[in-house]
């Protein structure tokens, strides 16, 4: 696998972990609490992007970003894959009989859980690869958190996607 592929796998890997931990504890707390299905999926994917933010936003911050800095860079950065991923994740579990009625003790709902997922990162990944293409997306985060020194490491690992982030 190329670089850039590579980078676009873990890119997508990471916002599907953001995502994944939201959308399962949203749907555990709806479903717990006894929330109708529109507000359970709302909380789900609002969990998904908090998450998701989350996990981006802390190794900036352990890499010398301020709050705000980092926080911008995140949205810029996994918006659009986070966006991608809850459309088809959520898509998907609305497409397969009975997986948002199964509840969380059903296999029903964890294998359609595992589909949806699935299909999600599927989706994301070319958005994610196109993104990185450009100089944007993780490529935006990758040059905070390794810098010019990882690409004299590895050679021309991401040399492209420094130059073309450069502003």
């Amino acid at each position: 696998m190329n670089s850039r592929n590579s980078m676009a796998a873990n890119a997508t890997l990471h916002c599907l972990t953001g995502c994944a931990i939201g959308e399962i504890s949203g749907l555990m707390i709806g479903t717990a609490l006894g929330l109708g299905t529109a507000v359970t999926i709302a909380l789900a994917v609002g969990l998904a992007f908090l998450f998701g933010y989350t996990l981006s936003t802390l190794p900036l911050m352990k890499a010398g970003l301020g709050f705000a800095a980092a926080l911008s860079v995140v949205f810029a950065a996994d918006t659009l894959s986070i966006a991608v991923m809850e459309i088809v994740d959520n898509a998907v579990m609305a497409l397969i009989p009975g997986a948002m009625d199964a509840g969380l003790v059903n296999p029903v709902f964890w294998l359609s859980m595992m589909i949806a997922l699935t299909a999600a990162f599927v989706a994301a990944f070319p958005v994610n690869r196109r993104l990185i293409d450009k100089g944007k997306g993780h490529a935006l985060t990758h040059q905070y958190l390794h810098g010019a020194d990882h690409g004299a490491d590895h050679g021309d690992d991401h040399a492209p996607t420094q130059t073309s982030g450069a502003s």
